[in-house]
């Protein structure tokens, strides 16, 4: 995205600020750590996706973190020998099905991304064998190298602060750091309920407006 968005007629290219949400908190994370056309970096409601496909969410997985290796591995070579792909979290829940998950992000999510929110071309499907990639990936190592301006944002009540509280006390070089809860939020609501919203973009304008200002 620096690369492209650099180029692009108008766009001052020493004035430009990453912002990532969810899953592209945590890679907005990795990108700023050593990009530094990125001048100022904040994330809301940020997910690490490798640690999360390593450990599970909330570390509920660790104990089975080698099976499902040597099942992407499997799948890898299917995929290489010209084989049908596999494919991870490609269910269909119902709504009883969904009120029966154990954690409130995902009970939340399937509901936002797969009902009232859905895109007709969303899926919540990936490659099984991505995850050889997936579950090496750790947004929050080397956060020392983020050295900008930098804000996290996350609800009170999300169960996904855990990653995003880890992420922040590993910054120890980021400049003028901040950590701002959204006080009753969770996880999902950052992204669709008025006054969540709100807040996290009065946050963020403030924020950029003070960082981005030549």
């Amino acid at each position: 995205m620096a690369d492209y968005i650099t180029q692009y007629t108008g766009v001052d290219a020493d004035r430009v600020g990453l912002l990532g949400i969810c899953g592209g908190g945590g890679y907005s994370l990795k990108a700023a750590q050593t990009d530094k056309r990125f001048i100022a970096v904040a994330t809301l409601s940020m997910f690490d996706s490798g640690l999360v496909r390593r450990n599970g969410y909330m570390d509920s997985q660790i104990s089975t973190i080698q099976e499902r290796l040597k099942a992407a591995s499997d799948a890898r070579g299917q995929e290489a020998a010209g084989s049908e792909i596999i494919y991870a979290a490609d269910a269909k829940l119902t709504d009883e099905q969904i009120a029966k998950l154990p954690f409130e992000l995902y009970r939340e999510g399937f509901m936002y991304y797969g009902k009232t929110h859905a895109h007709p071309n969303s899926t919540f499907r990936y490659t099984m064998s991505s995850l050889l990639d997936l579950m090496s990936f750790d947004a929050a190592s080397n956060m020392d190298l983020i050295n900008q301006p930098f804000l996290m944002i996350a609800g009170s009540k999300a169960d996904s602060l855990y990653m995003t509280e880890k992420a922040y006390n590993l910054a120890t070089n980021a400049k003028d750091k901040q950590l701002f809860l959204i006080d009753g939020a969770t996880h999902i609501q950052t992204y669709w309920k008025p006054e969540y919203v709100n807040e996290a973009m009065s946050k963020l304008e403030q924020f950029f407006g003070k960082n981005l200002d030549s």
